[in-house]
């Protein structure tokens, strides 16, 4: 898997809910638990833009509510900084249901922008975005 070229700031701990970005039939999210995560007894995980999470869809279509789901997170509120010195800050938290073993999204278009990071090490996610920042 290709590295990232900036250092993500960690923003989101299990129990956070984030929006869907993509028109999967998912609204919200919550996160209950971080892929390759390896970290300190009793910590919380931590994850980031272009981490992938286990998620429990909470609103959404009937068949898709209570259903875990891994899902990439393309935005977070807390901000992060690139190589070049630039801090990056996005609105909300959102991420994209993936499918389970190719890594590629469910959805067929992204609402609203995605992280320069995820066009790097997931160029399938980045060719139904609208706008990479």
């Amino acid at each position: 898997m290709k590295p990232l070229t900036s250092r993500i700031t960690k923003g989101l701990t299990t129990g956070t809910r984030m929006t869907c970005a993509d028109n999967s039939g998912a609204k919200i999210y919550e996160i209950i638990g971080v892929l390759k995560y390896h970290g300190v007894r009793g910590r919380y995980p931590k994850a980031g833009v272009g981490d992938t999470v286990i998620c429990s869809v909470k609103k959404g279509n009937p068949q898709k509510r209570k259903k875990v789901v891994k899902v990439l997170i393309v935005r977070q509120k807390k901000e992060y900084r690139r190589a070049d010195g630039t801090r990056v800050q996005f609105e909300d938290n959102a991420g994209v249901e993936l499918d389970p073993e190719k890594k590629i999204p469910i959805g067929t278009e992204i609402k609203g922008a995605i992280g320069r990071e995820i066009v790097e090490r997931y160029p399938k996610v980045a060719a139904i975005a609208s706008i990479v920042i």
